[in-house]
Order: structure tokens, then C-alpha cells, then sequence
């Protein structure tokens, strides 16, 4: 624990709860607590995952081989993972907590739920199984088969159509669907700026101007019947109506695909969760590290956090930790091999053994940190060895939390939407 001398908070001296941590996790707990009449303070470093992450809501894409349906499989999943996250969520709360997320992403249109999953392609090609998505990227569902047409833009950094063609018309998808794809490459005017970036394209396309270039030129190229792949950048906050436009405008139908980070979709994300936020009255401190805290008879008093160089102390009656893993320094790995969580030194569970190796010999392989992180009891709160509350007014949720590989298994913000929404849950129970 960091001892630092904290100075008096400028503004006011303590919230109902204090969230450290802005990726999907973090926004999630913090917006409901927000909604449901608390003071809240959000603290980062940065913008969270959401920046480079695809917007979509994977909660089990894999186990064993592609899921069609979350639902069915996640019971077997759980009882052959007991030290999983997903064990202490139940079904009826991550049905709850997509249901929560569509209503405030409305001005996307995200479709989906836990009984099936969509396979969208990633921007290498590779049919990605999801529950949830923007409506923009669900004629892209691989299960329907189709002619796909993937749009390249001249100049766009971020984004390779024809080896994503070449990968979408091997990948597998289930019911053996017939896919083939072909790519129309595009030269629009990029006027005077010259920022080829997926932003710089995303505003781009907020101009009639560009819009119209744009199908005056691909307009020409469609074959009828043909299913019509953009990069993830028609539009920031208009995205919706752009895509709406396309569509009429082409008589195709439309969708995006991710391109490689900064993601357009989870600016839009964050820009969505960020403006509900403000607008129910939540502090949000980016630039802001958590490096200590106060506290008092097993509880916190306090958080430490630097912000330029001065620390602060912001109180609060309850406390979400949601830093994330090992990427975002949630967690930190020493030259030593030793593991720990940086704001509260917590203790964490899935670590190998004295004598065990920490990696694996190849880089896919399931290394033996992969599930380090927080062990949490049934109301979300960090524990001990023993298995008791740490503080019994700290809450963790998303990737800092122990039992889970993501990436294998397509499971990443399914997880951080889950474990952030029940953190509140029970925040809200126990106030």
C-alpha cells in the first residue's frame, strides 16, 4: 500500500461511490449507480479497452469449438470452470445486464441476447461469435450465408479488404453456409486533411459531401443480392444514419466490420456512457492514478490517487475496483515473477505454485497466469485466502477478476458488462 499524505479534495469531499477504472466494467457499474440517485466518481488513467476493442458484447464464443447459443452452453461451462467468474452470475442477471446495456446504447441499435450468438468477421476474417452488436454490423451474421462485398477505402490505415475477403470465404461458421466475397477498392477525395486514421474517416463520413462521393463510386460496382462490408468508420456520434442512408440510398444491405485499433464502435461506446454519466451528475477524473488508500475497522475510507502529481483523497461509502488485467496494468507482473494488484494490493487467486512455470512455450497456449486476478464472494466483494471479505466496501469487476481466460474464450465483455452491472446490484442491496 502506497503511504502517501494525501491533501484535501478540491470539490466535493466524498460520494457514494467511487469507481476506479473507465472501461466497460467501470462505465457500467457507474452508470447504474448513477441512475439509481448516487454520487459517483469515476478514476483512470485512460479510456479503458473500449478505445480498441470491437463494441460488441461477447459473452461465450468458445468452449470446446464455437457456441451457437450462450445460454445452453453456459451451465457445462460453469460446472467444468467452478473458479470462473460466470459461476457467481447467474443466467437471469447476464440477461439483465444486456437488456440494461441495449436500453442506454439506444442511439445504436444494438440487437441480440443470450439465446443465440451472431459470427460476425473480424477484420482479419475470422467469424467471431457474439450476443450483442449495433445493428451496423448485423447483416454481417456469416450463419446466413450470402455474396459479401468488402469496401476498401484508399488511404485508411486500419483496414485490408482483400485479405479479409480471402479469410471470410474459408472461415467455418456453423451450418456450413455458403459464403463467397469479392472486394471493391474505392478512391474517395480526402480533401485537405489528410488524417487517414479510422477517426479521420468516421468524420469524414458525417459529410454529405463524402457520402456522395462514396456512392456515387460503389454504386456502380454492386452485383443485386450482394451484402456490403465498410470499415467501422461510418460516422461517431451519426453512425446509425449513416448506415440508414447507405442502405436506402444502394438498395443493399449494410453492415461494418472492425478494423484494427483505435475502434470507431467503442468510441461511440464510451462517448455514449461518458455523456449518460455527466448528464446524472458523475465526476469523471481521467489522468487520474489510484496508488493507495485509507481505511478504518475492515473498511475504506478513502482512495489515494495522483492527479498531476498531487495526491488526493476521495472518500466515498463504497468502492468498485475495475482496473482490468495484466494489458491495462490491473495487474502488474515484476521482473521476478511476483504478482500483484497495484491500488489496494489485494490478495489474488489462480496464481501457479512456488516451483511451477509462469509461461508456456508457445505463444496460444493457456500460460499459467492466464487466470490470475481477484477472487470475489457472492456480493462481489475481494477476499482473502481464507475466503473472507477483504473490505467488506469493495466491489471488483471485469478483467481484474480471477478464473477467466477472455480471449480463448470469447468471453471479455460479456464479462466486464455481467460482473460491473452485478457490482452495482449489490452495492444497491447493501445501501
Amino acid at each position: 500500500m502506497t503511504a502517501t499524505r494525501p491533501q484535501p479534495l478540491v470539490g466535493p469531499a466524498s460520494y457514494d461511490t467511487v469507481v476506479i477504472g473507465a472501461g466497460l466494467a467501470g462505465l457500467t457499474a457507474a452508470l447504474r449507480l448513477a441512475e439509481a440517485g448516487q454520487r459517483v466518481a469515476v478514476l483512470a488513467k485512460g479510456v479503458g479497452a473500449t478505445h480498441i476493442a470491437p463494441p460488441t458484447i461477447d459473452v461465450l464464443g468458445y468452449a470446446g469449438g464455437p457456441v451457437g447459443s450462450p445460454a445452453q452452453a453456459l451451465p457445462e461451462f460453469t460446472a467444468a470452470n467452478p473458479e470462473h467468474p460466470y459461476r457467481q452470475l447467474s443466467i437471469d442477471l447476464l440477461g439483465d445486464s444486456l437488456d440494461w446495456f441495449k436500453a442506454r446504447l439506444g442511439d445504436h441499435g444494438y440487437r441480440g441476447g443470450l439465446d443465440e450468438n451472431f459470427f460476425v468477421p473480424t477484420a482479419i476474417g475470422v467469424a467471431k461469435p457474439t450476443a450483442l452488436l449495433p445493428e451496423t454490423m448485423a447483416a454481417g451474421d456469416l450463419r446466413r450465408g450470402g455474396r459479401f462485398v468488402f469496401v476498401g477505402l484508399r488511404g485508411l490505415k486500419d483496414f485490408f479488404p482483400a485479405y479479409l475477403a480471402e479469410n471470410v470465404a474459408r472461415a467455418p461458421v456453423p451450418g456450413d453456409a455458403s459464403v463467397t466475397t469479392r472486394v471493391v477498392e474505392l478512391a474517395p477525395p480526402l480533401g485537405e486533411a489528410r488524417d487517414v486514421s479510422s477517426a479521420g474517416f468516421a468524420r469524414r463520413f458525417e459529410r454529405a459531401d463524402f457520402r456522395e462521393s462514396v456512392l456515387a463510386a460503389l454504386g456502380r460496382n454492386l452485383v443485386p443480392g450482394e451484402l456490403v462490408g465498410f470499415p467501422a468508420v461510418l460516422g461517431l456520434g451519426g453512425a446509425r444514419e449513416v448506415w440508414r442512408e447507405l442502405e436506402a440510398r444502394l438498395g443493399h444491405q449494410v453492415f461494418e466490420v472492425p478494423t484494427l485499433p483505435p475502434s470507431v464502435p467503442g468510441i461511440r461506446v464510451w462517448e455514449t456512457m461518458t455523456s449518460a454519466l455527466r448528464r446524472q451528475g458523475a465526476r469523471l477524473v481521467i489522468g487520474s492514478t489510484a496508488a493507495g488508500a485509507e481505511m478504518s475497522n475492515g473498511r475504506l475510507e478513502g482512495v489515494v490517487a495522483h492527479n498531476a502529481g498531487r495526491p488526493l483523497t476521495y472518500r466515498a461509502r463504497s468502492f468498485v475496483l475495475a482496473t482490468g488485467g495484466f494489458p491495462s496494468a490491473g495487474l502488474e507482473l515484476d521482473f521476478s515473477g511476483q504478482v500483484r494488484e497495484p491500488v489496494f494490493d489485494l490478495p489474488l487467486a489462480g496464481l501457479p505454485g512456488q516451483n511451477e512455470p509462469r509461461f508456456a512455450t508457445d505463444y496460444f497456449d493457456e500460460h499459467a497466469l492466464s487466470r490470475a486476478g481477484v477472487a470475489v464472494d457472492a456480493s462481489r466483494r475481494p477476499v482473502n485466502l481464507e475466503g473472507a471479505p477483504v473490505y467488506e466496501n469493495l466491489y471488483a469487476a471485469g478483467a481484474t477478476l480471477a478464473g477467466a481466460v477472455p480471449w480463448r474464450e470469447g468471453s471479455g465483455n460479456g464479462l466486464s458488462l455481467g460482473s460491473g452491472y452485478a457490482a452495482a446490484s449489490a452495492i444497491l442491496e447493501a445501501a
